[in-house]
């Protein structure tokens, strides 16, 4: 018996799914300690979008450790910091015209979200959320009451409570019936006698990442951002797994012709796998905050500045975006021929892809099937039933083409046999 099975939480879960030992990894490939190699389209999760050790993060963090650098720094202020800082403020915020302010808290996605929660419900007076069916935003229970998985809210042991959940825009028929409610929703705030009242907050990710790839509808999310304006709400957009690059442009939304009121970072943002979170918030609402309200002992990460800095020199020219939209469009090409498959469907924006095969226990072994066939893959949205596809941005187009021919190998070998 390994330690892992003797001595580790039964709580584990994707080393069930990848039952091997890793020992190396660069770019988009893992290797194990047998010697075997594996594409990687699973990348942490969106962590890991420059690729495993990558050269120029991972030079950086070298040399700042052999100087003696701050490594940990609760929010006082080092040059590691200030250097994030202003790449941030120069390469991303300054060009969009955004004056929001930069919030470091615990490292973590769900600790964003929690903040964003906090800090709305303090704006507005109010206490209510409205979140999304199939969205994802963390584990903690603030942001747990926001998502919908069944399964991971089953673990809170309380109730979760102060939110609702409406329906989800996303592109395609859905679109239309997710408009609907939103009107139904905006006739209601409007109806003194109705019994409901606005919001503090509208919570929702631009593409559902782990509801299985839902990309949002740009008229309705359009629409909910009028609503939230109109109602006094404010607009929090999760982009902690589908921005930093990941659709072809460094926001989700940058395309979507939103103003977000909050904006809620981590994972791809630390730059080579160290944690870190962020979140942008306007200044007119940032004020609401008073000295240590919403504080974490590591949300001075400052490896995670060196590294996170080296990721923002990506964005400084058009380069890598327009490779990602370039291997997005390779991504697509190769999937077509699922596309064409009954009862599966292909979704998919920038570098993240979804594979649709309509019931849990087939996505479940293709994504087996892949693992010994030298690919890592994970399922995603209702039941387990979408193969989420996330490589790093910096994927060889080589190793790209190659792990897509092993999914639509394994998936075309799948079906046929379940028919």
């Amino acid at each position: 018996m390994s330690i892992f099975e003797q001595r580790e939480s039964e709580i584990r879960a994707y080393c069930r799914v990848y039952p091997v030992v890793f020992d190396t990894a660069f770019n988009a490939r893992q290797t194990d300690e047998q010697g075997k190699e594996y594409i990687d389209f699973f990348a942490g999760a969106g962590v890991l979008n420059f690729g495993h050790n990558n050269e120029r993060m991972k030079q950086a963090v070298i040399d700042y450790l052999q100087r003696n650098g701050v490594t940990h720094s609760l929010d006082m202020h080092t040059s590691a910091k200030r250097r994030f800082m202003e790449r941030f403020h120069h390469v991303i915020l300054e060009p969009r015209n955004m004056p929001h302010k930069m919030q470091f808290m615990g490292p973590t996605g769900t600790n964003a979200v929690e903040a964003a929660l906090k800090l709305a419900r303090r704006v507005t007076g109010r206490h209510e959320i409205v979140a999304f069916q199939h969205g994802f935003h963390g584990m903690t229970l603030g942001a747990l009451a926001c998502t919908a998985n069944q399964y991971f809210r089953g673990a809170a042991g309380v109730p979760l409570t102060h939110v609702s959940h409406t329906a989800f825009g996303a592109q395609g028929k859905a679109a239309d019936q997710a408009l609907q409610a939103l009107e139904m929703l905006e006739d209601s705030y409007q109806d003194g006698s109705s019994g409901v009242t606005p919001p503090a907050a509208f919570l929702v990710e631009v593409v559902q990442a782990e509801g299985g790839v839902n990309i949002a509808d740009k008229a309705w999310l359009q629409r909910l951002a009028s609503l939230a304006k109109s109602v006094g709400a404010l607009l929090i957009v999760d982009d902690i797994q589908a921005g930093m690059g990941r659709t072809g442009s460094f926001f989700s939304f940058d395309d979507y012709g939103i103003d977000p009121d909050i904006v809620c970072l981590a994972k791809g943002l630390g730059g080579m796998g160290t944690p870190i979170a962020m979140n942008l918030v306007k200044p007119e609402l940032d004020k609401h905050w008073s000295p240590g309200e919403h504080t974490g002992t590591f949300r001075g990460q400052c490896l995670s500045f060196v590294a996170g800095c080296e990721a923002l020199s990506y964005f400084e020219d058009s380069h890598l975006m327009e490779e990602v939209q370039q291997k997005g469009a390779i991504m697509s090409a190769a999937l077509a021929p699922l596309a064409d498959l009954a009862g599966v469907e292909v979704r998919g924006k920038g570098m993240l892809y979804g594979v649709d095969v309509g019931l849990g226990e087939l996505a479940k072994t293709i994504v087996g099937r892949c693992f010994e066939a030298g690919l890592l893959v994970s399922a995603c949205g209702s039941g387990g039933r979408v193969i989420k596809l996330i490589p790093p941005l910096t994927t060889p187009e080589s190793d790209l083409q190659s792990g897509l021919a092993i999914l639509v190998e394994v998936t075309q070998n799948v079906l046929r046999e379940a028919v």
